[in-house]
């Protein structure tokens, strides 16, 4: 008897089990926590690398607690007996309490204590911007090779090895003590966090061939991403500022270990071909209307990946911010972000989803102009919030777009798009940083945010092309238009000539 309860049990949990496994729902739930989990590990480092590599860089004078107040002390000096020369020529010996009062120096050493760690600052955004940019750049260059990878044995192994990949960079970020390891940290995630997005975006757009319950679920996988950047940043200066640093990645990499466990028990990683013959890479980056879509997630995302390196150090530097507050002054963002990619999942849909990006375009253009004006970190909050809205609007609705313009123009076969889609997603979270450290050193931190902006602002009409774009039939019926008007032309031409 008791071997006959066991075998029913065990047919009704393997019928559970199966049940799951072909649950549209399960699989939204999986790729939504994959990308959570990357981008908690991408944005967890923000508050906690510039800090960590300016304590690194100087042992003898680190940021902190001793630090901050050095600024607020006044420094006394010790009477000291110098000779000083009178009106008649003859010198005597006097002691001198005050040596600013004999301008032995133009600067106070508070003021070059100030002045000396500025440059260091400076300096270090440079770093941190490399560090930051070298994560969707190694992404940028495996995306070409994970799409194409995917029509050949399938979403669930490329999405399986994101996750390993992704568990070891977390590990390498929690023992890692100096720039070269935690910059191969970086860089490893690049290649985890490709494997993840496209697998799981591609995975999406197959389980939901309908454009609207499309839309809705890469909202939803989306929101997932955007609540790993709105826990990140605060999850991370927080523990490491009452724990230490090892600790935010320990916790990742347990919860990543749980979401592999997860992934290979319903998703059962294994070979899968693809029935249609897949759309070539060439045939889709040479499709205006996916390069359009395309460069709006770029401009998007490039004022915020700008503002990763350079915003803490920029609040360190003229507000004294700490770590907990470089660490939540992403907050309001985040959490706009998370609101805007689930209402405009749908209602991109309803209202036009080339609409609702050329409007987060100019919204993003107005925010990143008024961060600079910003005195204190309150006068962070309303700008930062209307920028993570703004990229939640074009986001939730070009992610969906590009599966709408594969199934209209080529064929139902999404992982070479949504490669696509990730390098126009990297290329501004590479460009982004890379760039940043200097041009704060060069321009200034709120010149290189109008920049952006007003790139923002010339971009955005480009997203009317999208209004209707042609499908395959129609760009068939022009070809022939246009192929008929030629002959006639031709035909004319010779007649004339007769």
């Amino acid at each position: 008897m008791t071997v006959v309860n066991e075998w029913v049990s065990g047919t009704k949990f393997g019928g559970w089990v199966q049940r799951c496994r072909e649950s549209r729902r399960l699989v939204l739930v999986i790729v939504a926590i994959a990308l959570l989990l990357d981008n908690m590990l991408l944005t967890t480092v923000v508050p906690i690398i510039p800090e960590f590599l300016y304590d690194i860089n100087h042992p003898e004078a680190p940021l902190g607690p001793v630090r901050a107040t050095l600024a607020t002390t006044t420094t006394t000096y010790p009477p000291c007996p110098c000779e000083i020369y009178n009106q008649s020529g003859s010198h005597s010996s006097t002691t001198v309490s005050n040596i600013e009062n004999y301008n032995f120096s133009t600067l106070s050493p508070e003021e070059e204590e100030k002045r000396l760690r500025h440059k260091d600052l400076v300096q270090e955004t440079v770093q941190v911007g490399i560090m930051f940019a070298s994560k969707a750049f190694v992404q940028l260059l495996a995306n070409p090779f994970v799409g194409p990878l995917t029509h050949r044995i399938g979403y669930s192994i490329p999405m399986f090895a994101g996750f390993v990949i992704m568990f070891l960079s977390t590990i390498i970020f929690a023992f890692g003590r100096s720039y070269s390891v935690l910059f191969i940290a970086r860089a490893l995630q690049g290649i985890g966090s490709s494997c993840s997005s496209v697998s799981g975006m591609g995975m999406l757009a197959e389980r939901y061939p309908d454009d609207k319950e499309r839309g809705n679920a890469m909202g939803i996988a989306l929101g997932g991403l955007a609540l790993g950047v709105l826990i990140g940043p605060p999850f991370g200066g927080v523990m490491y500022e009452f724990v230490g640093k090892s600790a935010p990645f320990l916790i990742l990499s347990a919860l990543a270990l749980g979401d592999g466990l997860l992934q290979l028990l319903m998703l059962q990683p294994s070979v899968i071909r693809q029935e249609s013959d897949p759309p070539s890479l060439k045939s889709l980056i040479s499709d205006p209307y996916i390069l359009i879509a395309a460069g709006a997630i770029t401009f998007a995302n490039m004022g915020i990946a700008m503002l990763e390196p350079s915003l803490p150090i920029w609040m360190m530097d003229t507000m004294g911010a700490g770590r907990w507050k470089q660490g939540v002054t992403f907050l309001p963002a985040s959490i706009s972000y998370l609101i805007g990619t689930n209402l405009f999942g749908p209602l991109g849909h309803k209202m036009g989803r080339w609409l609702a990006a050329l409007l987060g375009l100019i919204v993003i253009g107005i925010c990143l102009m008024l961060i600079p004006l910003a005195k204190n970190i309150n006068h962070l909050i309303v700008p930062n919030a209307g920028l993570g809205f703004a990229i939640g609007m074009v986001d939730s609705s070009m992610m969906p777009e590009l599966g709408y313009l594969v199934d209209i123009r080529h064929t139902a076969v999404y992982g070479s798009v949504y490669a696509i889609g990730d390098v126009a997603f990297c290329l501004g979270f590479a460009i982004g940083p890379a760039m940043s450290g200097t041009l704060v050193k060069n321009i200034g931190f709120e010149w290189m945010l109008f920049g952006i902006a007003i790139l923002n602002f010339l971009y955005a009409p480009l997203l009317y092309c999208l209004k209707s774009p042609p499908t395959k039939e129609e760009k068939r019926s022009l070809l022939m238009e246009e192929k008929s008007s030629v002959r006639y032309v031709t035909y004319q031409n010779e007649e004339d000539d007769e």
